[in-house]
Order: C-alpha cells, then structure tokens, then sequence
C-alpha cells in the first residue's frame, strides 16, 4: 500500500490517517528521500503517536532545482474542449522549476496577466534514472516511478496564445502549487493508477472531474515517447496533463475559421474581448481546491488549497 509523505521546514514525515510520524533520515532533497525508503517505512510503522497533520505546513515534497516536464492535451476531455479531433500527436514541454511552490501557498498573478488559469495534473515523480533510449512498458513503470503528487499547471492564457509560448506562460513563481503529499508507491499499487480521479473547484464549484481512463496516452507510454530525447534523474517531475473543465475553451468552428483570415493583432483583440466574459478565468481572492485519489482511498494525495492573488498584493503594495 501506498506510503503518504509530508515535508515541512522541520524534514520528512510519514503521513497515518491525520497524525504525521518524522521520518529519521538525512535526505534534504525529494531524490535522496526515495532513495532511502528504508526510513519511511520504518516511520510509517513506528508506534509513535506523532503530530496533527493540521499542525504541520506543508512544502511541495518535490524540491527544486529538478526537471518540470508536461504533457500537452492528455486527456480527452481538454482534447474536446481545445477543438482538437481525430488524432492528437503526443507532445511535451518544460515549466521552470522555479515555478513550484507549496500546497497551500497563494498563486501569484503577474500584474500585465489578465486570463489565469488552472489544470489539476497528476504528477509522477521519478524514483530512478531514465535514459534516452528507454522503453517502458506498464510492468516496467515500478522500477522508474517512486510515487504521484497533486500538481497544478497554472496558466497565463493572454502570454500562451498571443507568444505561443508555453515555457513563460506556465513558468512564473507559483504556477506549479505541488503536493501536500507524495505518495510512495508499492509495485502492486500501480494497476490502481487508471482509477484515480481529479477534481478540482474554484471557491467551491466543480471544474474538473475525470479519472485517468480519460487519458490519452499513459505514464508509461508517456516516458517512453519522452525518452526518445529527454533524460530523467531521481526527484524529476512530469505533469500527465488536465482534463477538460479549464477556462480556457476552443471557439466554435465557423468562428475560429473568420479568425484564421484576420491579421495576428485584430484576431487576439477580438478573442479576448470575448474571453473577457468568462467568468471561470481566476480572479484575486479565489480558492482553489484540488483532490487526487481511487475511489478505496487506497491511493490518495492529499487535498491541495491554493488562494489565488495579485502581484501588487503580494508586495504589500
């Protein structure tokens, strides 16, 4: 079964029900941690009575620097919604690490950002080296994956589109909120992964809710497809994609067609004066909650709550 770790200030612990035991190890860094299992399983069956997990604030438990790679259009849902059909090719790019932040850290908006948006991701962290060259196959995935966390790919749309570019747009200080926990997997805990299920509301109302049989190409798929010409070290971090439910939407077709004839400058102006009236883009003093679990509770990360504000505000300004 699974083994939840928290980390804080103070080190590693290892998550039992709501009560957290500190783990007895010199690991500083998410590589050293799952390298050293020993002692999280030790924690876990300790019969120390521990600390209230409410007690704790907790840190993304994955530590930077460290690689942050994504998935494009994963699942079949977003695939809709984007206005893709037919045939969508795999694609991949890189976040900064920088970006990362903890569960319960506030997103910061950039102050010339108009249309923020969210994408609950499930995030595989790695446990072992991945070469390039390498073909994983599903029962091959325990000998490479340590465990799974909660990730959110924060998305600055205006720079995305108008720039295409994803590196910026997905790249500022705290738009990656990871964690509350890494869950340590067991080899026998990955035939339960096509199970778990994203959710994910703003102050409240649902947005996203789909479970990984919604996936389009799957984790082990994924790293092969991503080892043809990228390297992964222990401590990596790769984001599986989102479902459908983002603010951001395709528009319909006979309106992206008279687009397409527009020059660059007109077209943008006019599809964010309509993007404008969307209600779900997020806004100063927004609550985000994201969930990432099985049904059996057997795997379950943890409940990440970010608030969302604007850059002047976090400056005291």
């Amino acid at each position: 079964m699974s083994t939840n770790v928290l980390r804080t200030a103070e080190g590693w612990w290892a998550v039992r029900g709501d009560r957290a035991v500190p783990v007895d190890t010199k690991a500083v860094t998410t590589a050293e941690l799952v390298a050293d299992r020993a002692a999280v399983r030790e924690a876990a069956a300790s019969d120390q009575e521990g600390t209230p997990v409410a007690d704790l604030v907790a840190l993304s438990p994955v530590t930077t620097p460290c690689r942050v790679v994504a998935q494009m259009v994963n699942y079949r849902s977003h695939a809709r919604d984007s206005g893709f059909s037919g045939d969508i090719p795999p694609a991949f790019f890189r976040k900064a690490s920088g970006s990362v932040s903890g569960p319960g850290e506030a997103i910061v908006r950039p102050s010339h950002v108009k249309f923020l948006d969210y994408e609950i991701e499930l995030g595989l962290v790695m446990g072992a080296s991945l070469p390039v060259g390498t073909v994983v196959e599903e029962p091959d995935l325990p000998a490479y994956v340590a465990g799974l966390v909660i990730t959110n790919d924060v998305s600055a749309r205006d720079v995305q589109l108008t720039k295409t570019q994803f590196y910026e747009s997905k790249s500022y200080p705290t738009f990656t909120p990871t964690g509350p926990y890494l869950a340590l997997l067991e080899p026998a805990d990955f035939a339960l992964l096509i199970d778990l299920r994203l959710r994910l509301t703003v102050n409240g109302e649902l947005r996203q809710d789909r479970t990984l049989a919604d996936m389009i190409v799957r984790p082990a798929q994924a790293l092969t497809l991503l080892a043809r010409f990228q390297t992964l070290d222990p401590g990596d971090l790769l984001l599986t994609g989102t479902p459908g439910g983002t603010a951001l939407k395709a528009p319909p077709k006979p309106v992206e067609k008279i687009g397409a004839l527009l020059p660059p400058a007109v077209k943008w102006k006019a599809f964010f004066k309509s993007q404008a009236r969307n209600p779900h883009y997020l806004r100063a003093d927004d609550v985000i909650t994201a969930t990432i679990s099985t049904p059996d509770g057997r795997i379950a990360l943890g409940e990440q709550r970010t608030p969302v504000t604007d850059a002047h505000r976090s400056r005291g300004e």
